[in-house]
């Protein structure tokens, strides 16, 4: 579960107040709102990565609005992927493996599993150089998963997709989603991309949070909303 009661994020002259939305557990949830509004700042917040003035953020039963972003079991994809110039596709997956000590043999069959998983076995021993960007975004989902994260965060994942590529990364999305169980907040301002893939959609416009439905058929949402940027 994702859920934010009350919250208020500060970023710089920025600021977000009075934010509430829920996300059950193993369930996607979509935000969209127009450039600036504040989508990123509100998903680095839950990421420990923007600092919370106010209200809580609750993860599962835990209230994480204090911890540390390693302590909070999310695995979160940003905008630019931020893939390492200098590591293989398979230390990108190792990576938080081994800055939490696994053995080597347990964390190569967790590598092997995500490899599977995103199809990108074959491209293991390459540098992000020369990836396509199917490739780089299914890296920078394999390296977000591979700790096993009860939350996925995704910042745009398909923005910068050409339109077969687009279905093939919302086609893996669905099914990590399926497979894993894990609970999916994911930007982005494209409609038919968040019909398809999302449970409940929320708009941010004005530093109002508000559930929404883009066609008549759409599921109805679960959360409220907030004040006005101050």
């Amino acid at each position: 579960m994702i859920a934010l009661h009350d919250v208020s994020v500060q970023a710089g002259t920025f600021r977000l107040d009075h934010i509430s939305l829920t996300i059950p557990t193993g369930e996607y949830g979509i935000l969209m709102g127009k450039t600036g509004c504040g989508k990123t700042t509100l998903l680095e917040a839950i990421c420990g990565l923007k600092r919370v003035v106010a209200g809580r953020i609750i993860l599962g039963d835990h209230d994480v609005t204090r911890l540390k972003p390693a302590e909070r079991g999310i695995g979160f994809v940003p905008q630019d992927k931020a893939l390492f110039s200098t590591m293989t596709v398979y230390e990108h997956l190792a990576f938080a493996l081994r800055i939490r000590n696994w053995d080597e043999k347990a964390l190569d069959t967790r590598v092997c599993e995500l490899a599977e998983l995103l199809d990108i076995r074959a491209i293991l021993p390459r540098r992000p150089y020369g990836l396509s960007g199917g490739e780089s975004q299914r890296v920078a989902l394999g390296r977000a998963l591979s700790a096993h994260p009860h939350v996925l965060c995704l910042d745009e994942p398909l923005s910068a997709l050409d339109e077969h590529t687009r279905q093939e990364i919302c086609e893996l999305l669905a099914t990590i989603r399926a497979q894993l169980g894990v609970t999916v907040l994911h930007i982005t301002h494209d409609p038919h991309e968040a019909m398809r893939l999302a449970q409940h959609i929320f708009r941010l416009e004005g530093g109002i949070l508000n559930p929404t439905s883009l066609d008549p058929g759409a599921p109805q949402l679960h959360s409220s909303c907030g004040n006005r940027i101050q």
